[in-house]
């Protein structure tokens, strides 16, 4: 199943207004939005999924609409989905966003994979 390209186009547009510096990322059959080099948000299907502060992670769980992401089959902390219910206002996606923004300095960047040598 494609992303949600709406969900896709209102993430675009709020990096926009604030001037974020972001690039888009086919990934996991989604899109995620990087912002320098580190995976930020992201949208799969018709969630949004966010990397937020794992400090606000437990608490954020508690929110309507708000899940823990779970690829593997054990929650990533610190990862969290977003459905419907958590971002259905811009007002709502947008707190969601900002807490992603403002986790993403501290965030580790993943590893690059060295080339393979022929």
């Amino acid at each position: 199943m494609p992303y949600n390209q709406f969900l896709a186009d209102r993430i675009a547009q709020y990096f926009k207004e604030k001037n974020i510096n972001y690039f888009e990322k086919k990934m996991f059959g989604g899109v995620c939005f990087m912002v320098d080099d580190k995976m930020c948000v992201g949208v799969n299907r018709d969630e949004i999924m966010a990397r937020i502060n794992p400090d606000i992670y437990q608490e954020s769980l508690l929110k309507n609409g708000c899940n823990e992401m779970n690829f593997t089959g054990r929650p990533m902390k610190g990862f969290v989905f977003l459905s419907d219910e958590a971002i259905d206002l811009d007002t709502n996606l947008h707190e969601w966003l900002q807490l992603a923004l403002d986790f993403n300095p501290l965030a580790k960047m993943s590893k690059k994979k060295k080339p393979i040598k022929s």
